[in-house]
């Protein structure tokens, strides 16, 4: 798919499930493969991105068995199914080699376009008795690593980079614990730290200062580590026996995300999105949209393997611009695409500040979103650390280009929704790496009058 032409058709109805979670699916390759023992993970998000986590364990010797189970999809439960071809959900096993168990990759790893699994890996090898070095594609060489970088080398490990982007070539060793004061609210750079830590003799602790999303630590705390948590700060005890695990990943809170900004914005819509991920620190879009007069109601709360669940029922509402800053955006940092798509059919401003993280994603998304949402005819305001965007009744189609960027591609098909010609979007095939079965699900969405 490199590219893709959207029209407006109407209203959409229906229900929909997402695609598993993305950053769920990671963690969990990472740690059953840090465990002793077998593991398996259900509901598997089957794309690049999290493919490339796997590629890097078989890489140091974990055993990993992929295969397609009979899901509710066959049994007639689910009225619309991830693709178009009606694939069944993935089961992962996993054969766990304990934290001093991994091998010496022959070549480097390739972590495809997939920054998670580059940053977390890079926790990972500083703490083994071996050299490695990740590279990825050319997206991912100009994404800085400089934030890793730091602190675990304060901890000990060796990392050799040009500008501190990839490739990264990673000596680990005999680390120590520090405590570290992340000067941003970044999952990855936890994470990173956290995993780091378990190969230390005593305690490391990381502070943020805002909360990011906090799925290390429940699956850490899953696996036996000694974790705790205080406000903002996190501390693993180092040296652990990670137990194996039985999982079932939820859906994707942030693709999920594309189809709550559809349903609201599109005259005459109503969604249900059923067995999302609703963790708190993930979904600030829903606060922010309930804020601007969104009508979502959360449906059938549960928890699913240690995570908050439910269904996500949305109707078409009219929508205020306000001030959008503060712990609402690192809780909303994946799903800004979609929030200023949102905000430019909002009547009135929009300001978003604090965003500046989003200027070193798979692309600047700052940019990137300011750009595209002008072609359409959004009067949109850049500032260092987000946008003042000035909402319309009506978006114009236009050429729209992705920079590589899967939300960026995905939130201006969704943009698209709300012009009265065809929008068509260039170089879509970066969809994959978190939600290949999109175009399916909205094309369906579309016909389901």
């Amino acid at each position: 798919m490199s590219q893709i032409s959207i029209k407006n058709t109407g209203s959409l109805r229906g229900e929909l499930i997402p695609p598993p979670d993305k950053s769920i699916s990671h963690r969990a390759i990472i740690l059953s493969s840090l465990a002793e023992g077998k593991s398996i993970i259900r509901n598997f998000l089957y794309a690049e991105d999290p493919l490339s986590t796997i590629g890097a364990f078989k890489q140091m010797g974990v055993e990993i068995a992929i295969s397609h189970q009979p899901s509710a999809v066959s049994r007639g439960e689910r009225p619309l199914a991830l693709t178009e071809d009606r694939n069944p959900e993935t089961e992962i096993t996993i054969h766990g080699k304990g934290l001093t168990g991994l091998k010496e990759p022959k070549g480097a790893i390739d972590c495809g376009n997939s920054g998670t699994t580059m940053r977390l890996l890079c926790g990972v090898l500083s703490g083994q008795p071996f050299s490695a070095t990740l590279k990825g594609d050319a997206s991912l060489t100009r994404r800085p690593m400089k934030r890793v970088i730091e602190p675990l080398t304060q901890m000990g490990a060796i990392i050799k980079s040009e500008n501190s982007c990839p490739p990264l070539n990673i000596t680990g060793g005999k680390l120590k614990p520090i405590s570290f004061s992340s000067p941003v609210a970044s999952a990855q750079v936890k994470s990173a730290i956290l995993l780091a830590g378990l190969y230390c003799d005593g305690v490391t602790t990381v502070s943020e200062p805002e909360k990011s999303r906090d799925h290390t630590e429940r699956m850490l705390r899953a696996a036996g580590v000694d974790l705790s948590i205080k406000g903002l700060t996190v501390s693993v005890q180092g040296r652990a026996a990670l137990k194996p695990f039985d999982i079932i990943v939820p859906n994707d809170f942030s693709s999920a995300a594309f189809f709550i900004v559809a349903g609201i914005i599109v005259p005459g819509s109503e969604l249900l999105i059923k067995n999302t991920g609703i963790n708190p620190t993930r979904t600030g879009l829903l606060k922010i949209l309930q804020s601007m007069g969104a009508n979502i109601k959360l449906e059938h709360k549960r928890e699913v393997s240690g995570e908050p669940v439910a269904d996500i029922h949305v109707k078409h509402s009219g929508l205020s611009g306000i001030d959008i800053a503060g712990d609402m955006v690192p809780k909303t940092i994946d799903e800004f695409p979609i929030l200023c798509v949102a905000a430019s059919l909002a009547q009135g401003k929009t300001k978003i500040t604090g965003a500046k993280e989003l200027r070193v994603k798979e692309s600047d998304r700052i940019t990137a979103i300011a750009a595209e949402l002008r072609k359409m005819g959004v009067n949109v305001e850049e500032l260092e650390d987000g946008l003042i965007i000035e909402g319309q009744e009506k978006l114009r189609p236009a050429l729209i280009q992705s920079y590589g960027d899967h939300r960026i591609a995905m939130s201006m098909a969704i943009a698209a929704l709300m012009t009265d010609g065809e929008t068509t979007i260039s170089d879509t095939d970066c969809i994959n790496t978190s939600f290949p079965g999109f175009m399916g699900i909205l094309n369906k969405l579309q016909q389901a009058k």
